[in-house]
Parts: C-alpha cells; sequence; structure tokens
C-alpha cells in the first residue's frame, strides 16, 4: 500500500482506534495522526477543511475518506485496497 493516510483523532477515541486497527490490517504501516485535542488549532483546521466535527476524519492521499463508518463501508464495498494503493 502506497497512498499517504492522514488521521485527525483523540487520545481516547474508540473510532479511531477502531479506524487504525482497520488500516494497518490493510497493511498500512505508517499513518500521520493530528491530535487535535492536544492542538485547537488543528481541530479548527480539520472542521475548516472536512466540515466535520468528530474524529477520526481520515485522509487517504488527497482523499477525504470521512470517519470510521466512512472507512468501513469503503472497505465492505471493497473500494479501500485501491484508494490505499493510490489508484
Amino acid at each position: 500500500m502506497s497512498a499517504k493516510v492522514l488521521m485527525y483523532s483523540t487520545a481516547i477515541c474508540p473510532f479511531c482506534i477502531r479506524a487504525e486497527e482497520l488500516l494497518k490490517h490493510k497493511g498500512v504501516v505508517a499513518i500521520e495522526k493530528i491530535r487535535v485535542d492536544l492542538d485547537p488549532e488543528r481541530r479548527q483546521e480539520m472542521m475548516t477543511r472536512t466540515g466535520r466535527r468528530t474524529v477520526p476524519q481520515i485522509y487517504i492521499g488527497e482523499t477525504h475518506v470521512g470517519g470510521f463508518d466512512d472507512l468501513a463501508a469503503l472497505d465492505h464495498a471493497g473500494r479501500l485496497d485501491a484508494l490505499l494503493a493510490g489508484a
């Protein structure tokens, strides 16, 4: 898997943990995590970029995937592997 993965998250977010587990199961070895609970400016950046207030907010490459439910739905639809591969 070659696409860059970025995830806005917090320390105690069960959906962030589940998203990370799913991505690692798919072969992602590096996830750039931005802790919005530690930096209010980064939370504002996340909300501006995504239009959402909740975490996780996941980007694969330049594509905003959304949260864990969106990530899982992509996987169930069979489209996550191609996105992770950069296709």
